[in-house]
């Protein structure tokens, strides 16, 4: 029966693309956990509000900007690098068969934003 359940459970890995269509984000298993990788984005951009000055000429694809870690039954915390405010939030995911809703925090969970990214 264990093994049924655990073939039955969606793997949260996989290629998945933000709300807007214009970023692709790779999530793999990573350190006990899911890290996740931008592996493209329509209009390319470097990371020019990263709060440290040294990071603005990076390119954005290829940053992880997602890493988590899991709770069970689909749920996950962790933290979020927002590539436009250059700033990185309390994160948590939570995740279907098709998709991932991701949540950015701050003052402790009172504030949040939330994208549902589609797996491509």
């Amino acid at each position: 029966m264990t093994t049924a359940a655990m073939a039955q459970e969606p793997k949260i890995v996989g290629t998945y693309v933000n709300e807007s269509g214009g970023t692709k984000v790779r999530l793999s298993e990573c350190n006990a956990g899911v890290c996740g990788t931008i592996v493209w984005m329509k209009n390319p951009v470097n990371d020019v509000n990263n709060p440290d000055a040294s990071k603005h000429d990076r390119p954005v694809v290829g940053l992880q900007a997602v890493t988590l870690k899991s709770n069970g039954s689909g749920a996950y915390t962790g933290s979020l690098y927002d590539t436009e405010s250059g700033k990185t939030y309390a994160g948590k995911a939570k995740f279907s068969d098709q998709s991932v809703q991701l949540s950015g925090c701050v003052l402790g969970g009172l504030l949040c934003k939330t994208q549902t990214w589609r797996r491509e």
